[in-house]
């Protein structure tokens, strides 16, 4: 990467002239900024209390002890206010271009011995997919590709909450109210059709709890003896033993739901490598729990309940088994965090999981530590902030949540419009046309909840999200179909590549902009978010359309000149197509 080059040669710089040794850590280099002359900034400032010297000095004693010494790299320099603008030479991107513009592994690293696991998704089964999981899976899916980018090993887990009250709540009120219903037979998708139920269940838990407190009972005791939620507390123990009607009701209702969620995941490009599910797990933990218990780690209560000491810590008391042996969701998380660690051996555990969850994730891996267990260190939480809409946040037991699959139609439908309106799909076929909405509707909701770091909130916006020339997916997209579009008019020569015309300002930039892309996949990877790779590529687009703007492609000046614009057209268009498959979203080749 330039930027490593030129800090290693500027610290090799240092050495030689000041004879005083200094790390990476002390140097900082930066792009120049566009009302500057340069191309990369040497900042000044953090030498002058070291080499005792004002910065102009010092810049220009490593100004020209570059410009002299690494004549491959550096052309020439500035000193302005205590920085070092150097011009670098333009072998090294020409090079880089030749070789690379029509690389899709470029930027990407080699492979290395780190596996890591990324659980993503993580629903229940008792309602459809929803805005919040659109936001889960688009980060868990977009981190685990950029983590393969940057040569790790990477598997794809899901855990699925297949049991419990609420599991329990939507077959109660399939019991009451379907009247034997399928979702082939009312022609509605499974995920959908369950999570109906759930609703109902609310809106009958309600009606009989007010009717209690009519009749005189408290709000607390009428919450507990409404008829409905006795029942579902009855059905839960029936499933815990194995009741066999109960059993199947509840395999044939989870059925319907993992078939809803299988043309959702299949739409928006969620996969997994493994996926567990809570009703074989939620028993694991509990030797965890008596070797901890054996060792000290954990202490029983009179009434047989084992917790764990906290407040060392600045937390609290963590109740971890209860007092008739029956788990906590602590327990099964560390069950199930041995599990993946046996079958996996992974480096490093990524949870990507709301902020909701903090205090919970946190506890996990201090007990893991406590314990001694082998994957504690690696327990990492990917904690991001709740999606909400304009109208304000979203209730699923009220039904008032945005259902994954209604909001996709509503943005390929958005999508359908707009491109309309640009008046340039006529000569598509109607199955071109479908794959181009889907394509840019898509893309345009991916890229709206990946583009805004994962820790904050965030509100979405549909029609922000399409809109052609913002801070977009379609704007990223049709930024690459312009570039095909020259591509395919213009005949692109790969056998010249000794430009020997010096380069354009703005072909430069360019070319310095495309060079980034290693280092922002480093950055993207290191730091677990893809907002930063996504603000790179739209920088990329909008340099292009400058760019293009500015220098004619097809009537360049020369022929070499043209045959350059074409190769650095074809790069930006490779990189664009790479990172945006990162982010889990397709261009198109036109549009």
């Amino acid at each position: 990467m330039l930027t490593d080059i030129i800090r290693s040669k500027t610290i090799k710089a240092i050495q030689s002239i000041y004879a005083i040794e200094l790390s990476e850590r002390d140097l900082q280099v930066n792009l120049t900024k566009p009302e500057f002359e340069g191309d990369y900034t040497i900042v000044l400032f953090s030498l002058i209390k070291s080499l005792k010297k004002n910065p102009d000095e010092i810049g220009n004693a490593i100004g020209n002890y570059l410009v002299e010494n690494e004549t491959a790299f550096f052309e020439s320099y500035y000193i302005i206010k205590g920085f070092l603008n150097i011009v670098l030479k333009s072998d090294f991107l020409l090079k880089m271009l030749n070789q690379h513009y029509q690389d899709p592994c470029f930027g990407k690293a080699a492979m290395n011995e780190k596996k890591i696991m990324v659980e993503y998704s993580s629903p229940n089964t008792n309602k459809p997919l929803h805005l919040g999981h659109l936001r889960n899976n688009f980060l868990g899916r977009s981190i685990a590709e950029i983590l393969k980018a940057n040569g790790y090993d990477v598997a794809k887990t899901c855990i699925v909450n297949d049991r419990g009250v609420h599991i329990c709540k939507s077959m109660i009120a399939w019991k009451r109210f379907a009247n034997g219903a399928t979702p082939s037979s009312t022609n509605k998708k499974g995920d959908h059709f369950v999570g109906d139920y759930y609703v109902m269940f609310n809106d009958a838990y309600k009606t009989e709890v007010e009717e209690l407190v009519q009749k005189g009972m408290s709000k607390a005791d009428a919450e507990k003896e409404a008829p409905i939620m006795k029942e579902t507390q009855q059905m839960l123990i029936d499933w815990e033993n194995g009741k066999p009607e109960v059993i199947e009701l509840w395999k044939t209702m989870n059925q319907w739901v993992y078939d809803g969620f299988e043309i959702t995941y299949r739409r928006i490009g969620s996969d997994f490598d493994k996926t567990y599910y809570e009703s074989n797990t939620y028993l694991l933990g509990k030797d965890t729990i008596e070797m901890g218990l054996k060792n000290d780690v954990f202490f029983k209560k009179d009434d047989g309940s084992v917790w764990i000491d906290l407040t060392s810590e600045g937390l609290d008391e963590k109740l971890v088994l209860r007092g008739d042996g029956t788990s906590v969701y602590i327990t099964q998380d560390i069950g199930l965090a041995q599990l993946k660690y046996d079958e996996f051996n992974i480096d490093q555990s990524i949870y990507v999981v709301g902020d909701e969850q903090n205090y919970h994730l946190k506890v996990l891996q201090l007990i893991c530590k406590k314990l001694g267990l082998p994957y504690a260190d690696g327990i990492h939480h990917l904690s991001y902030g709740m999606v909400e809409l304009p109208t304000g946040k979203m209730k699923s037991r009220e039904g008032t949540v945005v259902d994954a699959d209604d909001l996709i139609d509503e943005m390929v439908s958005i999508a359908a419009a707009h491109t309309q309106e640009l008046g340039k799909v006529k000569e598509f076929s109607s199955t071109e046309l479908k794959e181009l909405y889907d394509t840019i509707g898509l893309g345009a909701l991916k890229f709206f909840l990946l583009r805004v770091d994962p820790k904050k909130k965030m509100i979405f916006n549909p029609e922000e999200s399409i809109d052609f020339h913002g801070f977009t997916g379609p704007f990223i997209q049709y930024t690459h179909a312009r570039i095909k579009s020259v591509l395919r008019k213009n005949e692109l020569d790969p056998s010249m590549h000794d430009f020997k015309e010096p380069l354009h300002k703005m072909e430069k930039e360019l070319l310095i902009q495309c060079e980034l892309f290693e280092q922002t996949l480093k950055q993207a990877g290191q730091s677990l978010d893809p907002s930063t790779l996504s603000m790179y590529l739209f920088q990329l687009a909008q340099s292009f359309n400058s760019f293009y703007a500015a220098l004619s492609i097809s009537n360049a000046e020369t022929e070499q000149k043209k045959q350059l614009r074409l190769k650095i057209s074809s790069m930006v268009a490779t990189i664009l197509k790479s990172g945006m498959q990162l982010l889990g979203i397709n261009v198109p080749e036109k549009m």
